[in-house]
């Protein structure tokens, strides 16, 4: 058996491990908690039966999977692993020429005894695509708080929502982010400055009318050369944006929007009926529908479908890439998501950062 220094686990990988029997739920519960974007399936005596990852999960939620559902359905069972012996430079490039970024330890007997991070093995590495964060709305909702004050500029645990974001985008290699400010603008150039105070660069797209949320992209002065994330200002998330990139990237689209399930259960039982015939009955049934979690990625052709100065927001461009048979997809989110838009949601977000910290 090689010493530490040959291969690389967390000591902590074992909160990783489920049982076959656990639901979606417990899964995407486990996945939150932990920072694995893994779940190992293994038998009581922890002999691997699978894995479950976040695209996984993602791709059950598109099938229409619900949160109390088995996850059986939805294992991988033929992973890729590695052996302990197995050295460090190695596992490094097992992992890139795969393309994964989790790799179970698995021991001749098939019993899981570790787990390889690619974010472990190596330093995380700066992105040459931008983040565009759009930043230039009223407020109007969180009236009187946002009289003085431009909403992404109001604190969550002694921080702008804003500066959350930005220093969540750099922790991923993140280094180029281009505000576009409306209200109270000034405010926001004044306390985000060039960048450099979280060692990153900013510039800025000033709307002298709102825009909309896509509205304001038709303002860059120069193309991006590759994809770029853009992302509203209010939406509070624990959402990778480096993976939502990686994943627009891998299905070659023109754009990319991040969505979350959203359930309504209605008051009342309801009757189905065919004309006066009954047909069957449901008691206050649940309906699930994707909603727009307001983190996308573009491609930068997509700036052709804007007009210099013209209002668009991001549904109705998306709308524009349909018509025009661009290919569009979703990219479903199951972690921890907030939309900041009311006083309740204010306070509900830094109740919640403060459980978290």
């Amino acid at each position: 058996m090689p010493n530490s220094e040959e291969f690389l686990t967390t000591g902590s990988w074992e909160k990783a491990l489920l049982p076959v029997d656990a639901t979606l739920q417990h899964a995407i519960n486990s996945l939150n908690e932990t920072s694995f974007q893994i779940a190992i399936i293994v038998t009581s005596d922890r002999i691997l039966i699978g894995t479950l990852t976040d695209g996984d999960i993602r791709r059950g939620l598109l099938q229409g999977i619900d949160m109390g559902s088995s996850i059986e359905q939805i294992i991988n069972r033929d992973p890729l692993v590695a052996p302990p012996e197995l050295g460090r430079a190695s596992v490094l490039q097992l992992m890139q020429s795969n393309r994964i970024h989790q790799l179970p330890i698995v021991d001749e007997d098939r019993h899981v005894v570790g787990l390889h991070l690619l974010d472990e093995l190596m330093e995380p590495s700066q992105l040459k695509s931008i983040m565009v964060i759009m930043a230039g709305g009223q407020g109007t909702r969180l009236r009187p708080k946002t009289k003085n004050c431009p909403k992404p500029l109001l604190p969550i645990d002694g921080k702008p929502m804003l500066e959350h974001i930005i220093e969540r985008a750099k922790a991923e290699g993140f280094q180029h982010f281009i505000l576009a400010v409306h209200y109270l603008g000034n405010m926001i150039k004044e306390y985000c400055g060039d960048g450099s105070q979280w060692g990153v660069k900013i510039d800025y797209l000033c709307e002298e009318l709102p825009l909309g949320t896509a509205g304001a992209l038709s303002l860059l002065n120069s193309r991006p050369e590759m994809p770029f994330v853009v992302s509203n200002a209010d939406v509070l998330t624990d959402i990778r944006y480096s993976d939502i990139l990686a994943y627009h990237c891998r299905h070659s689209v023109s754009a990319t929007m991040a969505v979350r399930i959203h359930e309504l259960q209605h008051p009342f039982g309801v009757v189905r009926t065919n004309g006066v015939n009954i047909l069957g009955f449901e008691e206050k049934p649940i309906y699930r529908n994707h909603i727009n979690a307001g983190v996308y990625v573009l491609d930068p052709k997509v700036l052709d479908m804007l007009k210099l100065g013209e209002y668009c927001d991001m549904p109705t461009l998306f709308n524009c890439l349909q018509e025009s048979n661009k290919r569009i997809i979703v990219y479903p989110i199951h972690e921890p998501w907030l939309d900041v838009g009311h006083v309740d949601d204010l306070k509900r977000a830094q109740t919640n950062h403060k459980k978290n910290s």
